[in-house]
């Protein structure tokens, strides 16, 4: 294999892993964006199918009450509806991603950088040998 199709080659690859990169950040920003529309978010309960007049609940949030979950002890549905473990699990799903894409948008980004640049390299070696 010659060394400008084993550039090529890398170069692809190094390509590829940007993209997984981009691709997992995308997939962490889409997961933090639902976990704020989950705590930031009013919401309806129904209590059958249904329901002509759901219950109106605050947004998890922004509660007038001391605790989001005050509601509990005053039996309305609110509370159980929209909980705090699942914001907070959607919120710890999404940082593995975003890591992990983290990692492959750089090791990728540097990878074809320092491509470009033993290629700059090269052609400057060969402009130099030349008299």
């Amino acid at each position: 294999m010659r060394s400008h199709e084993y550039d090529r080659d890398f170069r692809d690859r190094a390509a590829r892993t940007r993209g997984w990169g981009a691709a997992l950040l995308a997939v962490a920003a889409l997961l933090w964006t639902w976990c704020a529309l989950l705590l930031i978010t009013p919401y309806e309960v129904d209590d059958r199918p249904g329901d002509r007049h759901p219950e109106e609940c605050e947004a998890r949030l922004f509660t007038d009450a001391g605790t989001a979950n005050d509601g509990v002890w005053r039996g309305d549905r609110c509370a159980d509806e929209r909980d705090w473990p699942e914001a907070l699990a959607v919120l710890g799903l999404s940082v593995p991603l975003a890591v992990a894409g983290s990692v492959l948008l750089t090791v990728g980004a540097v990878s074809l950088r320092m491509s470009a640049h033993a290629e700059a390299m090269r052609v400057l070696d060969d402009l130099s040998d030349r008299p």
